[in-house]
């Protein structure tokens, strides 16, 4: 397993840009792939972005043009850079883990670890 831990999230006008980041432990950490996902209230978790192990990158479409996700695997860390935010955004925002290295899948099932969430708002 591998524990991870997001910060970074906070409060941020429409138009405006955050930077999420999740540090995860272990010396395993360079062989999963990493995603991030969002939770609005009232609705399901959903994918948001995805890096594989050497960096093979997946996009949901509403966040394609305006959120990266990159790696750092040297400190065992993953970031979302988000800009132009809108208030759709507003969720909470989860990192997790797929132990299938390789993978850029956008289904949250197949990630076995997740971190505690850090809240994003967006005000209009």
């Amino acid at each position: 397993q591998v524990q991870l831990v997001e910060s970074g999230g906070g409060l941020v006008q429409a138009g405006g840009s955050l930077r999420l980041s999740c540090a995860g432990s272990g010396r395993t950490f360079a062989n999963y792939a990493m995603g991030w996902f969002r939770q609005a209230p009232g609705k399901e978790r959903e994918f948001v972005a995805v890096i594989s192990s050497w960096g093979r990158i997946n996009y949901a479409d509403s966040v394609k043009g305006r959120f990266t996700i990159s790696r750092d695997n040297a400190k065992n860390t993953v970031y979302l850079q988000m800009n132009s935010l809108k208030p759709e955004d507003t969720a909470v925002y989860y990192c997790a883990a797929d132990r299938r290295g390789g993978s850029v899948s956008t289904s949250a099932d197949t990630f076995e670890s997740w971190g505690q969430g850090t809240q994003v708002t967006v005000s209009s």
